[in-house]
C-alpha cells in the first residue's frame, strides 16, 4: 500500500531536528513531501525560494522526499497532492496543546487526512528555527544545529 506523507512547516530555516524527522518519516512512508509554507502572516527570514533551497540540498539524499512550497491550506495543498497523513513533530509537551489543535481542525476539515505525531531525537529537542534566526543574528555559532550550507546561509544574514 502506498502511503503518502506531508510534513508542513516554514522551514525559516530548516534545522537538523526537521531533517532528522523527514528522514525517519521516509522510513515509514511511501513519499514524504516537504511543504515549505509562504505564510504571509509571518516574516520570514528568508524567501520561500531560499527556503525551498535550503531544504532540498538539505535533503537531498532521500530519495522519496520532495520539497515544495505552497500557500493556502495544508489540506487543500495534501488533497492537490495525493498525502493522506500529515506529520507533525512535538519537541516539548508546549508543543501538544497547538498540535493537537490543528490536527482536530484537520480532521473536522478533511476527516480522510490523519496526523501523525514524530518526535525528534533527544540532541534535537531544543532546537527550534525562531532560536536559530536570534542566535545567528547576532553572530553566535549555530554550525551544530543546522546543515553547514544553511549555516552559511545564516551567516549572510548576520546583523553588520
Amino acid at each position: 500500500m502506498t502511503r503518502n506523507a506531508v510534513y508542513p512547516g516554514t522551514f525559516d530555516p530548516i534545522t537538523n531536528g526537521h531533517a532528522d524527522l523527514v528522514r525517519r518519516a521516509a522510513r515509514l512512508f511511501s513519499r514524504v513531501v516537504v511543504a515549505i509554507a509562504a505564510n504571509p502572516g509571518k516574516t520570514p527570514m528568508f524567501t520561500l525560494d531560499e527556503r525551498i533551497e535550503m531544504a532540498s540540498r538539505v535533503l537531498a539524499d532521500v530519495p522519496n522526499v520532495v520539497v515544495m512550497g505552497y500557500s493556502g491550506l495544508t489540506v487543500d495543498f495534501a488533497r492537490a497532492n495525493d498525502v493522506s497523513i500529515i506529520v507533525r513533530g512535538l519537541r516539548a509537551v508546549s508543543d501538544f496543546e497547538n498540535e493537537f489543535q490543528l490536527a482536530n481542525m484537520t480532521r473536522h476539515l478533511a476527516s480522510e487526512l490523519e496526523t501523525v505525531f514524530l518526535t525528534p531525537q533527544e540532541q534535537f529537542i531544543f532546537i527550534s528555527s525562531s532560536l536559530i534566526r536570534e542566535i545567528a543574528v547576532y553572530g553566535g555559532p549555530v554550525d551544530e544545529f543546522v546543515h553547514p550550507s544553511v549555516a552559511i546561509e545564516l551567516r549572510k544574514k548576520k546583523r553588520p
